[in-house]
């Protein structure tokens, strides 16, 4: 699999042939009911300034559960955001990205809270879903039943993966081969080209200290063309746009997780301190978006740091020629 690329087509069915709900018997509950969403949108409010929708993910059953993190935030946040991407063919405006990062399965989140957070992702019905690592932790046994959720996955032009940190922990290998099984594509340093009539392409790089080669995982891409690059570490970034990938996403940081009034998170408060650990930012030509994702380390909270499933769009960003031409900004 190593640097092999493979194109995606649209003409390709949905790499997700699984029937809705259907999932292997380790999936489902202690008493053998089905994983199925009872009820998952416990509220819903759309901020049309924020762009952010907010969702409950488990029962009140499960909420009881000591394994489930807790969040005094409460849910997830489903963050909705246009990315206006320099050379995107127009075959591709409008593309949907989500994004789901940082499910850390384990002692403190649940498999119900995977499968859940896998229902939302296909209720948002994307073009593409990118996913950046750090599927479990601590132990080998949570693997196959989190590659089992994920493989639960739907979108158009399938399932992209990269590895994080905790995964190569674990057994990053046993991992990867999970995950394929799944027939989730897992990008070790290499990348693979997305047609609609043109290209987009998307690149994915193993983490940092396990690996990690960007110039093998753009090999083949040409110059100036419109680059996803999936990395679970944001410290790419540099990298990034010294090569000229059009957008990194990443995640890792969970933002922060712990966000105390007055104190701010282990990285600090200040704007500066929390550059490329949180939400959008650019460095030249370069954007990024670092995902809170969905579970926790180190202690089952999250304070003022809500999991997060990030909804991009994709747009071209178009030059003003004239008064009346629009220039396309990020929003």
């Amino acid at each position: 699999m190593l640097g092999c690329p493979i194109a995606i087509h649209a003409s390709t069915p949905p790499l997700r042939t699984r029937p809705q709900g259907s999932f292997p018997e380790f999936a489902r509950g202690s008493a053998g009911e089905s994983p199925r969403i009872h009820g998952l949108v416990k509220h819903w409010s759309r901020s049309y300034r924020s762009g952010v929708e907010h969702y409950s993910l488990g029962s009140r059953a499960a909420a009881k559960d000591a394994q489930v993190a807790l969040s005094l935030d409460g849910g997830v946040e489903v963050t909705e955001r246009r990315i206006w991407v320099r050379r995107l063919p127009q075959a591709f405006r409008g593309f949907r990205i989500v994004h789901l990062t940082d499910i850390h399965h384990g002692l403190f989140l649940p498999l119900r809270a995977a499968i859940e957070a896998v229902e939302l992702a296909n209720q948002l019905e994307p073009d593409l879903v990118a996913l950046t690592g750090d599927f479990v932790t601590y132990s080998r046994s949570y693997i196959e039943p989190v590659a089992a959720a994920l493989g639960g996955l739907r979108a158009r032009y399938g399932v992209l993966a990269v590895l994080g940190n905790h995964d190569y922990r674990v057994g990053g290998e046993q991992m990867a081969r999970a995950l394929r099984r799944e027939r989730v594509e897992v990008l070790r340093n290499a990348n693979v080209p997305i047609h609609r009539g043109q290209s987009l392409y998307v690149a994915g790089i193993d983490d940092y200290g396990y690996g990690a080669d960007l110039p093998r995982a753009l090999r083949g891409i040409p110059p100036g063309a419109p680059t996803v690059l999936l990395a679970h570490n944001p410290r790419i970034i540099r990298r990034a746009a010294r090569n000229g990938v059009s957008l990194v996403l990443s995640g890792h940081t969970h933002g922060g997780q712990v966000n105390l009034p007055f104190v701010g998170t282990i990285y600090g408060r200040s704007p500066e301190q929390m550059r490329f650990k949180i939400g959008w930012d650019r460095l030249g030509p370069t954007q990024i978006y670092v995902s809170r994702g969905i579970g926790t380390v180190v202690l089952p909270l999250r304070v003022r740091c809500p999991a997060e499933i990030p909804h991009l769009e994709l747009q071209p960003h178009e030059i003003a020629r004239g008064p009346y031409s629009r220039l396309a900004a990020e929003s």
